[in-house]
This record gives structure tokens, C-alpha cells and sequence, in this order.
């Protein structure tokens, strides 16, 4: 079999535009190079816009009995947004580091995963991608969709590392043992339009949208836990259809998100929203999304083999973090335990993206040691 070199798999996947939802070329790409270390490769697409349509793979490489450990992670990405020097799809190289839209977030976690695996002799055990190719968006189709094809075929993984990029200032800082939730909110209150002359002829609703704003902005969710940060609400938009100076909306509205950790329940933080914004304007209208519960993994063999590899290869002991973004975690949590841990993340979303050739080679050699390690009986 091959061996796979990070830097350049990474390349050639950044090298494929995917933004979310993400399906085709940049799939072959991986179905390439993972049919060539003998995994069996299957590939589902589903969904319609705009939130598909989806590509997953699922790859598994099967060595008879022994322990199943999983990598998962996301070939989309972001838009490019403007600004970039040169395509932010073609990747290249510049004084020791990899640009491209991906290089952090996180095709490079990718082909340093697939590098690990194929410097491995395996001989027994299960090794499986379980890759999507939309959780930058709603995941709609994505990865609760393999959990899905996983449960149809009785597979379940024993550990499941995910490749986001969870350090901070260097490789290895960092480990994500858990994520908070995410509720995503959508306010709009109703009024009467008219001239702002003729106030008594209209019925002006930015005044209550402001009065639900502040009330919101008000509650105190908790202090935070042992392991999780405070839960934190945000306002994100305000509006109104108009910008005429002269005319009061017919309508106002507000979006927002809440970051939540296991103290609180997406339904239950549902619930207060309503009740707050409803004590104010019992006819206002609350629509709203749970992108994800929050999650955390217990202690357990999988922190072990990660830290100790860490420590092996960084010479470092990790932070053990829920701070920062949700990720698929939230999903794949119900089969087994996860840990999240990649590259840096400076650059993560940003115009001229990137990461250090040295952190990809870094990682590879992580991972290959929590693979190797993961599939010891």
C-alpha cells in the first residue's frame, strides 16, 4: 500500500472548490486515495437545496475482531469571501505554510489522518472516515444522515476522534472534550405601517422589538460548570423592511443565538424565550432552530490516547476545552465516545486561511499514534 503524504493530499483536496454543501469532485479526491490503503469506500448524496444536496462517505477498513475506531470530519468549507492573494482554491505553499480555502478547517486534519492510517499495519480491528460534506451549514444531510446508514447496518465505532482544529497557540494545546449547544432565534413583531407624522394613525413595532431585545439581553442563563463556560445569548441582525426616514414598519425584527452548556436543554431555552418575548408582545413571532445539544465525553481511554500522544510528540500536556464553536460531536456523541482535536485555529474562516506544513506533518503523526494505540484489544 502507499504511503500518503499530508501536505500534498491536503493540496489537492483544498485544490477542489466545496463550499457547503459540498458533493462531487472533492469526494473522488478522498474515495482515491482511501480505495488505494484497501478501504471500502460507500458514498450517499441526499437532499435538495439549500440545504443539500449532501455527499457523505462512510470508509471502512476491516481486519476481522478487535476494536472500531472512527475518524470523522467535514470536506466543506466556508465561502472564499474577498481580499484573498491569488485563488483561494488553488492551493499553495509560502514560507512554510499551506493556503487555501480548508487548509485549517479542516481538509488538512483530513489527509493527516489518511497519511496516519496508511503508515499503519493493521492486522486487526476496524479503521472508518465517517466524512460529510456539510457541517459548516445545518448538517441537515450530513452527518446525522451516517449515524443513520451506521444504525441501518448495526456499525458502531468504539471511539471517534473529529478533526476540527481545537489548539490555540500551538499543535497539541488543546483537546475539545465536549461542545456547548447552539439555538439559533428568529424574533418579528407586527405593527401597523404609516407616516411618522401620523403616529395615531399606525402602529409602530420597533418600540416592542427593542423592549423583547433588552429583555432577552437581560436574562442571566448561569454561571458556568466545572467544565463548561457560562451560556451566552447574542443578537446578531436588526430590521425593518424599510429605510425610508419618513415611514414607521409595518414589522421589526431580530436574530440571535444562544451557546448553551449541559445545564440547559435546547426545548427548555425555547421555552424562556417564548415566555420572555410573549410577556412583552403576546402576538410576536418566535421561530426558532437547535443546531445541537450540548455534549461531553466522560474520561476514558479515548482522552487517554490522545493526550498521551500528544505528550509523546509535543512533549506537552493539552488543555482539556468545551469553549469555542459547536462540531459534529453534538451527532455522533449518541454512538460512542469523541474527542475533537486538530490544528491550530487562527486562521480558521478567514481570508488567507492556512496552516503550517510542519503542524500537518505534526498531526499526521499524532494520529497515527491514537490509531495504532486505539486498536490494541
Amino acid at each position: 500500500m502507499p504511503i500518503i503524504d499530508p501536505v500534498d493530499l491536503a493540496a489537492r483536496l483544498i485544490s477542489v472548490s466545496s463550499v457547503t454543501p459540498a458533493s462531487g469532485a472533492v469526494f473522488d479526491v478522498l474515495d482515491e486515495a482511501l480505495g488505494s490503503l484497501g478501504f471500502a469506500i460507500h458514498r450517499f448524496t441526499l437532499g435538495e437545496a439549500p440545504d443539500g444536496p449532501t455527499e457523505n462517505m462512510v470508509a471502512i477498513r476491516d481486519r476481522g475482531p478487535g476494536p472500531h475506531v472512527g475518524f470523522a470530519g467535514h470536506l466543506d468549507v466556508v465561502p472564499a469571501g474577498e481580499g484573498w492573494q491569488g485563488d483561494a482554491f488553488t492551493a499553495r505553499i509560502e514560507d512554510g505554510r499551506l493556503i487555501g480555502r480548508g487548509a485549517n478547517d479542516m481538509k488538512s486534519a483530513i489527509a493527516a489522518a489518511v497519511a496516519a492510517v496508511s503508515g499503519i499495519d493493521q492486522s486487526n480491528g476496524t479503521l472508518s472516515f465517517l466524512i460529510t460534506g456539510d457541517e459548516e451549514g445545518y448538517a441537515t444531510y450530513g452527518t446525522p444522515r451516517i449515524i443513520d446508514w451506521l444504525n441501518e447496518r448495526t456499525i458502531r465505532p468504539d471511539m471517534i476522534l473529529i478533526g476540527e482544529p481545537t489548539s490555540e497557540t500551538r499543535l497539541g494545546d488543546t483537546v475539545k472534550i465536549g461542545r456547548r449547544g447552539s439555538l439559533n432565534f428568529w424574533i418579528k413583531t407586527k405593527g401597523i405601517q404609516g407616516h411618522v407624522a401620523y403616529p395615531h394613525k399606525a402602529d409602530n413595532p420597533v418600540p416592542r422589538l427593542a423592549r423583547i431585545v433588552a429583555a432577552l439581553s437581560a436574562l442571566h442563563l448561569d454561571d458556568g460548570t466545572d467544565a463548561f463556560p457560562p451560556s451566552n445569548l447574542e443578537f446578531v441582525a436588526l430590521g425593518t423592511p424599510t429605510a425610508a426616514s419618513n415611514l414607521i414598519p409595518g414589522e421589526a425584527s431580530a436574530q440571535g443565538n444562544i451557546r448553551f452548556n449541559n445545564l440547559h436543554s435546547g426545548e427548555q431555552l425555547i421555552g424562556l424565550l417564548t415566555e420572555t418575548a410573549q410577556a412583552i408582545d403576546p402576538t410576536c413571532e418566535l421561530r426558532t432552530r437547535i443546531s445541537g445539544e450540548a455534549f461531553l465525553t466522560p474520561p476514558g481511554r479515548l482522552y487517554d490516547l490522545v493526550t498521551e500522544a500528544i505528550r509523546e510528540e509535543c512533549g506537552i500536556a493539552p488543555a482539556l476545552s468545551t469553549g469555542g464553536g459547536t462540531s459534529d460531536g453534538r451527532f455522533l456523541i449518541k454512538l460512542c465516545p469523541v474527542v475533537d482535536f486538530g490544528l491550530p485555529n487562527a486562521s480558521m474562516h478567514k481570508v488567507g486561511e492556512s496552516a503550517a506544513v510542519g503542524d500537518i506533518e505534526g498531526l499526521a503523526r499524532i494520529y497515527r499514534r491514537v490509531f495504532e494505540g486505539g486498536l490494541k484489544a
